[in-house]
């Protein structure tokens, strides 16, 4: 079992910092020292090699970045998309639904309530719970679910860059 540890310092009295702490005050840190909030690679280099940090280990950081940073994007892109097709679907059902209920209110007829609370029930049921699972996702359904997507995503891609090659060769 690990230790807890409540003193933050040392038996030489430096303060220690978590690593997720230290990078957050690194990061703001650098963010104030560059004017217009970039730096150079060269730069990186510089404050790397001033850290004690490799230039193998900024690499291999950097490459790790790039497939986060796609990750991403991807990730905000996943949520938008099923953001909307909830909301087409919230909107098909709330205009549907709104026009069958002034159609029963001007006909005055409750005839088919039956069959509207066969059709409408699961339909609102379904609603509900793609609510639930976009805006109270559940982190494994998610993961499982984003991923697919991005299957779906890599192999379009892959195909359409075939497709292309193919039309362009002469």
């Amino acid at each position: 079992m690990a230790e807890l540890r409540t003193d933050p310092y040392t038996s030489n009295g430096e303060f220690l910092y978590p690593t997720e702490d230290a990078q957050q005050i690194l990061s703001l840190a650098i963010a104030r020292q560059t004017e217009s909030g970039e730096l150079s690679r060269a730069q990186l280099l510089e404050i790397a090699d001033e850290l004690g940090i490799s230039a193998e280990t900024i690499a291999a950081a950097e490459r790790e970045w790039d497939i986060k940073k796609y990750e991403l994007a991807d990730k905000r892109l996943f949520d938008s998309q099923r953001k909307q097709r909830f909301q087409h679907s919230l909107a098909q059902f709330l205009i549907i639904g709104g026009c069958v209920l002034v159609f029963q209110l001007v006909t005055g007829g409750w005839l088919w309530n039956g069959l509207l609370y066969l059709i409408f029930g699961p339909w609102a049921i379904q609603v509900s719970w793609d609510a639930w699972r976009i805006y109270r996702p559940n982190e494994y359904a998610y993961r499982r679910e984003f991923e697919g997507w991005r299957r779906k995503q890599q192999m379009k891609r892959a195909v359409g860059g075939v497709v292309r090659r193919f039309l362009r060769s002469p």
